[in-house]
């Protein structure tokens, strides 16, 4: 079979495609024909040695797909060769099929495509997560979120909305921010060109800012910080802008606010059936048309570098998906 490869750390354009053994499923595993795998930030920084997790060379990048069950290793019951699923693996689907854990795959219903159903498991699940789990957000709070047209920040506006938040989209284009509205965002700050302090001063009134969903990290976390009210909520989801901001944590101590991490790939190892719990909620919405699961656009696998450098280079509203 077909897969994209990962054989030394570097760029997007050092990945090589090559010819793979199919893969057999062990015992609790399921072998998928996968039909899209969804690509994210995270992706790059796998492909550069510089995320957490290095698997070792040779590796796939993508950590999410959709497709067809096509065999079930010994001990998974309720899969079978058709089902259709989604699943998370954290690299290793930019393939044409891969072996599960058949306990990470969820069915997927009748009314939702594989492209769409490739980019929930990551994007979806970790801002469903960190609103609902970590962040404990309410209908009628005020939810800020920065990098709000990228993969995890469409998903937060997007459920942001759902709960009943009013959703304050922050990014550095009107295109995106006009993009952001499209889905969902009631209000809107271009923070290349505006002040992204005094803004969220302005919007968040005398009562403050009570959630703030920070993908971005770098320049922005600070001032972003400074807007919370009091018991407000800042989650830390990633750091595409590089930096790892430094937190003046007498502001914390000042608003009685909470700095909240979100690791959902370590959360959904740990609570396992808490994760299909929320991934049961959101094929049923996406499928039922009430969250978009957007796709930027989709590339052959050949093309796996071209699409990770459109995501480099912020290119991507939604989701950049790899159809093998």
């Amino acid at each position: 079979m077909k897969a994209v490869l990962c054989t030394h750390a570097g760029a997007p354009d050092d990945l090589v495609a090559a010819d793979v053994p199919d893969p057999a499923p062990g015992p609790g595993q399921a072998v998928v024909d996968v039909a899209a795998a969804g690509l994210n930030f995270f992706d790059l920084l796998i492909v550069a040695g510089k995320y957490q997790f290095k698997p070792a060379f040779p590796f796939s990048p993508a950590a999410e797909f959709a497709g067809t069950v096509s065999a079930v290793g010994a001990g998974v019951t309720g899969l079978a060769a058709g089902d259709r699923v989604m699943g998370y693996c954290g690299w290793g689907a930019a393939r044409e099929r891969i072996a599960a854990d058949a306990g990470t795959l969820v069915k997927l219903p009748a009314g939702l495509d594989f492209d769409r159903a490739s980019g929930l498991s990551v994007t979806y699940g970790t801002s469903y997560y960190a609103l609902k789990d970590r962040a404990g957000l309410k209908p009628g709070e005020t939810l800020v979120v920065l990098g709000a047209s990228g993969g995890v920040g469409l998903a937060a506006v997007e459920l942001g909305k759902l709960i009943g938040a009013r959703v304050i989209a922050c990014a550095s284009s009107d295109d995106k921010l006009d993009f952001a509205r499209r889905h969902g965002a009631d209000e809107t700050v271009n923070y290349a060109r505006e002040d992204l302090r005094e803004a969220l001063k302005r919007l968040g009134g005398e009562r403050g800012i009570d959630v703030v969903y920070d993908p971005v990290g770098g320049p922005y976390a600070e001032a972003a910080l400074r807007s919370l009210g009091w018991l407000g909520r800042f989650l830390v989801v990633g750091f595409a802008a590089g930096d790892i901001p430094k937190l003046p944590l007498n502001l914390v101590l000042l608003k009685s606010c909470d700095v909240l991490g979100v690791f959902w790939g370590a959360w959904i190892k740990r609570e396992p059936d808490a994760h299909r719990a929320n991934a049961a909620d959101l094929v049923r919405w996406c499928a039922d048309g009430k969250l978009s699961a957007h796709v930027h656009a989709t590339y052959p696998l050949a093309d796996a570098a071209r699409a990770l450098k459109d995501i480099a280079d912020r290119k991507v509203l939604g989701k950049a998906v790899l159809r093998p």
